[in-house]
């Protein structure tokens, strides 16, 4: 019995990212960060991708926290469902929501975007779980028509459920070469520092809330 407690033990700590059992235990706010490439820190050390630079910033600032790392490159809003499904087991009081930009960058279907995030949020929301829904654009290439359905969709998905939105994501750092890895897309350490400052700015006021 004790050694497979022991297996358990460690793939807890495989899953979620945990370097120490009382951090999860005793933190009084549990947050989810659900998200692609741009949360998983393609292409950086992890403990520079936005959701560990995040936790450590509140930390510091005296909150209570743990930021679980749910972010899987390649992934499109079809996955948010059943991914955040599985997280719930956590038991987080915030999720963040950060999907979608596969899927423009990929041209699928706007409308089956928002239905997949649709379904993730009205599940969080059925745990009383806050959402934070962080926006996504895609470069004008695409056609007017599409980037700016693509760009309003997180508008209305966030009027629709009454959700608090970061309304870019990469504010500040797409488009910017020094800040992004030489594929263009993804942030290096640098970008992801400013990505925190993004994120912080609407996920710090929810945490009274989460109490």
């Amino acid at each position: 019995m004790k050694k497979k407690g022991t297996k358990l033990f460690w793939l807890a700590l495989l899953i979620f990212g945990s370097t120490s059992v009382s951090d999860t235990a005793y933190a009084q706010t549990l947050v989810v960060a659900l998200g692609d490439s741009l949360t998983e820190g393609f292409g950086v050390a992890r403990d520079e991708a936005y959701p560990y630079l995040l936790e450590k910033e509140l930390l510091s600032r005296g909150h209570k926290i743990k930021i679980i790392n749910a972010g899987v490159s390649g992934s499109t809003s079809a996955s948010a469902p059943s991914r955040l499904k599985w997280y719930l087991r956590t038991n987080p009081k915030i999720v963040i929501i950060a999907l979608g930009g596969n899927d423009g960058l990929r041209g699928l279907s706007v409308l089956h975007m928002k239905k997949n995030l649709g379904r993730a949020i009205e599940l969080a929301q059925s745990k009383n779980i806050l959402v934070l829904l962080a926006g996504m654009q895609i470069p004008q290439n695409y056609g007017r028509e599409y980037t700016n359905s693509f760009r309003n969709t997180f508008y209305e998905l966030a009027q629709q459920y009454k959700l608090p939105l970061i309304p870019f994501l990469l504010k500040d750092v797409g488009g910017v070469p020094k800040l992004n890895l030489p594929d263009g897309i993804h942030p290096n350490a640098e970008g992801h520092q400013i990505l925190t400052l993004t994120v912080l700015k609407y996920l710090e006021p929810l945490l009274s809330d989460s109490q």
